[in-house]
């Protein structure tokens, strides 16, 4: 799917955080800025439809297909990245496409987008500005969460944990089960968003597909094997690398058990608030790397009472330094349910 061109400008006030901006037909106004990182930067908005009595049937209720992916107070989250030369326009037009195949409760759907051409200023190199429009979330990232909890010595409860692992699988399962399968690329706490939810373990929800491509790759030289690590090194945060990104064979075939590797570590992180190898460091020191390659794991102190053995052995059994001997998602699903039924109240 190719993107669509606005031929409406974006008309906004960033500093103050107000002003309108039209994403194809439809216009939102912009509340505030939720976050920022690079040449992106994350706005709250809310959808301007003139006519209220017609709200649903105008608007972006006319464009998107899944209803229940519609506001009911008309706010959404707008992604806005400055786009400076061909390569940042080609990255961008591929996050979109690949957005496009995933269709999943448990993955952040891209409702809508545009990529609008601006005239350079002396300020400013770029070219491009694109708008991605998405469900807005504003319990965070469990990253966020995580933090916060850190900070107050508490800890998601054994059946939250799962709970939460058990939606995550299932997001990645269905980008690995796309015909070719599908890599995410970055599973880490920062691209988790939560939502709190009364009397129920908190909706987790994957996002940022930037880096996800093709998962199976066949490495058969050195400069190929180079040029994966060259690739994994810009787009795969370091401390949930799995090692095959690190240090790949010149003769290997990588596959979607990258991404198990980074559920292991996601899963060490919603326990204790950290990825194991940055624990490992934090405790003695070294190379993230060699940490990585040689799988060197350590528990921290954590609730009382702490955590069943058997989530430590779960997290060891994805973060297994041989990819071939790591256990498919479909192999996660089933062992997660069985701790599900023996762990959740």
């Amino acid at each position: 799917m190719g993107c669509s061109f606005s031929g409406l400008n974006a008309l906004y006030d960033a500093v103050n955080g107000g002003g309108d901006v039209w994403i194809n037909d439809n216009r939102f106004r912009i509340v505030r800025q939720l976050g920022e990182g690079g040449f992106a930067y994350v706005y709250l908005v809310k959808e301007v439809i003139s006519d209220a009595s017609s709200a649903s049937s105008v608007g972006l209720a006319k464009k998107v297909k899944d209803p229940s992916h519609l506001s009911d107070d008309g706010t959404y989250a707008m992604k806005k990245v400055l786009i400076q030369n061909n390569e940042q326009l080609e990255l961008v037009r591929e996050e979109i496409r690949v957005s496009s195949l995933f269709s999943h409760p448990n993955l952040l759907p891209l409702l809508d987008h545009a990529i609008i051409a601006i005239k350079p200023t002396q300020e400013g190199s770029w070219n491009h500005e694109a708008y991605l429009l998405f469900p807005v979330h504003l319990d965070g990232t469990l990253l966020d969460n995580s933090n916060a909890m850190k900070a107050k010595k508490e800890f998601f409860s054994t059946s939250d944990v799962l709970q939460i692992f058990r939606q995550l699988c299932a997001g990645l399962k269905h980008m690995h089960g796309l015909v070719p399968p599908y890599a995410h690329n970055d599973v880490k706490p920062g691209n988790v968003l939560l939502t709190r939810r009364k009397g129920q373990a908190p909706l987790a929800i994957l996002m940022d597909f930037g880096s996800a491509r093709p998962a199976r790759k066949q490495i058969r030289s050195r400069s190929e094997a180079l040029q994966l690590q060259e690739w994994a090194s810009e787009h795969c945060s370091a401390p949930f690398r799995a090692p095959e990104l690190w240090d790949c064979p010149s003769d290997a075939d990588i596959d979607e058990r990258t991404d198990i590797w980074s559920l292991g570590c996601t899963l060490y992180a919603i326990m204790y608030g950290v990825s194991p190898f940055e624990y490992a460091l934090g405790e003695s020191g070294g190379s993230l790397q060699l940490a990585i390659i040689n799988a060197q794991i350590k528990w921290p102190t954590g609730p009382k009472p702490p955590y069943p053995e058997a989530l430590h052995q779960f997290v060891t059994w994805m973060l297994q330094p041989q990819a071939a001997v790591r256990p498919q998602i479909d192999d996660i699903i089933i062992h997660v349910d069985k701790l599900i039924s023996k762990f959740s109240q």
